[in-house]
């Protein structure tokens, strides 16, 4: 049995390094933006298959010049621990302060020039700071990015008008003292006052707390759903065969090992 053991290790350990090996870090290579970390899926250079491209916006505690950081939590963290997810990620570090959604979409050109990216596929997604960058990214640049998902956020900029035109999904916990959920309530409010919430989906959590929603990096549902967008999609519905649920959050680590192609994390 022990032997056994050994080889489901030793298993393991090789695709937790698989996903370190198609990371990488750059700075100061995209000039007026951010540094950032790339993830490629291994098979890219063989297949010249266009994936799509997810971007994620991290929250202020990750904020700084150590791109390290990033790793903390999200889809890079999500990535080493089995989670698999078959596009591009891009994880750009803020140093300070609000995110820009004009310096984001340099790191999206870039990636586009640089890679088989699918441009109808663009996603992005965030938590706390990022999930507030997320929504001004997604107001800003409505026919540009296919969903996104904000969770624990709110808004910076000033007209909203362009939420109402993209696949959104908004997540708070009526328990967050970091970012009150009346923060999600305005943008839900100012999206409702558009006369189209029909590509809305807002899960307003009782009882659930600002760290929770962090479980949602390691959910399969989450890049399922997103995944199954894309701008090409006529008049652009939102998919609302998912939920999010607190089962769905305690089972996040465990349902890692969800299929042949998932390393399992207890």
């Amino acid at each position: 049995m022990s032997r056994y053991i050994l080889i489901l290790i030793l298993f393991v350990c090789s695709m937790v390094s698989h996903a370190q090996d198609t990371s990488k870090a750059y700075r100061n290579t995209v000039a007026g933006s951010y540094n950032f970390w790339f993830y490629r899926p291994e098979e890219d250079e063989s297949d010249g298959v266009h994936r799509p491209l997810l971007i994620f916006l991290h929250g202020a505690s990750l904020c700084g010049t150590d791109l390290n950081k990033v790793k903390k939590y999200g889809p890079m963290e999500a990535l080493k621990r089995g989670r698999a997810i078959d596009c591009y990620v891009l994880a750009p570090q803020n140093p300070g302060g609000a995110w820009k959604p004009e310096k984001i979409m340099k790191l999206i050109e870039w990636a586009e020039a640089n890679f088989h990216i699918d441009s109808d596929r663009i996603y992005c997604y965030g938590m706390s700071l990022g999930g507030y960058g997320t929504l001004d990214m997604c107001a800003t640049y409505p026919d540009r990015i296919a969903a996104g998902m904000a969770m624990c956020g709110g808004a910076t900029v000033k007209d909203l008008s362009g939420l109402s035109r993209i696949p959104m999904w908004i997540v708070h916990g009526t328990a967050d003292t970091a970012v009150p959920v009346s923060a999600s309530d305005r943008v839900v409010e100012a999206i409702k006052k558009t006369g189209d919430e029909s590509r809305l989906i807002y899960t307003r959590m009782p009882g659930i707390n600002h760290g929770r929603l962090a479980r949602l990096f390691y959910c399969y549902q989450t890049y399922d759903w997103m995944f199954s967008h894309s701008l090409k999609d006529e008049d652009r519905p939102i998919n609302r065969d998912f939920e999010i649920t607190p089962q769905l959050l305690q089972n996040a680590y465990h349902d890692l090992g969800r299929n042949a192609n998932f390393a399992s994390y207890d």
